[in-house]
């Protein structure tokens, strides 16, 4: 059983919390249920779950504000998160990523979905294979020790902008779209859309600070990490790429 990854389910609707409960136990996971936020506060202070699939609508505080705390807090800033929730406008589901969820879910969902979501985000948040530490222009990546530093500088990066930085110093000056980001870093036939790209993007600019200049837009293209950058980037929340092929196009 311990050898069973554990899933806090955090849902105010008792039907729902079951079904989601009883097909992840079927399918080998160990799960919690909370009700509201004050209930799963209680639950991982007592044992961090693996993965949390956290409501968006819950009585009391909104899952958006628990994915906002945890992602400050040190202790649970990098266990796994995936917003549930009805509300399946674009603006909601940039704002749930950018809150510090790493999958995001709309209600109806299969239990087929929600499963391999969940595996999809416990297989890029398991440990990468180690590898040599990687530099470019003063930035570098140290796979074994789990460090990024900038000028020697150490930076702190979330595990899905690190596995992003990783794949994108270890093939430097190419470009790459977000169609092949997804399939390079969160896995091939994964259900996210290509705007998490962007949303990640974002984070990891963020993260790298002055070095954040390195990662280049390519209008109409993709990202790409350079040694030589045309400038620094601006950083705020319309600093994505606009609408480019989706991941049927093969080009």
């Amino acid at each position: 059983m311990r050898n069973m990854p554990a899933v806090l389910v955090v849902e105010d609707e008792p039907a729902i919390a079951e079904l989601i409960a009883v097909n992840l136990r079927h399918n080998g996971f160990r799960t919690t249920w909370a009700m509201d936020g004050a209930t799963a506060e209680r639950e991982m202070d007592d044992t961090l779950p693996d993965l949390i699939l956290l409501d968006w609508m819950l009585s009391g505080e909104s899952g958006l504000v628990l994915a906002q705390r945890w992602r400050k807090n040190m202790r649970t800033k990098e266990v796994p998160i995936i917003m549930l929730t009805a509300r399946g406008d674009e603006a909601d589901r940039v704002a749930g990523l950018e809150a510090g969820a790493d999958d995001y879910i709309v209600k109806p969902f299969s239990m087929r979905e929600l499963l391999a979501r969940v595996r999809a985000v416990l297989r890029r948040k398991s440990p990468e294979p180690v590898g040599e530490a990687i530099s470019i222009a003063g930035l570098t990546l140290d796979p074994a020790t789990y460090r990024v530093s900038y000028r020697e500088r150490p930076l702190k990066l979330g595990p899905t902008e690190f596995k992003l930085l990783h794949y994108l110093m270890t093939a430097q000056e190419r470009v790459h779209s977000r169609a092949s980001l997804l399939d390079k870093v969160w896995g091939e036939h994964v259900y996210i859309e290509e705007r998490t790209v962007d949303v990640h993007i974002k984070r990891l600019r963020l993260a790298l600070g002055e070095a954040g200049a390195l990662l280049e837009t390519v209008r109409g293209a993709g990202y790409r990490l350079t040694a030589q950058p045309l400038g620094v980037l601006p950083i705020s929340v319309g600093d994505v790429m606009p609408p480019i092929a989706s991941r049927d196009d093969t080009s």
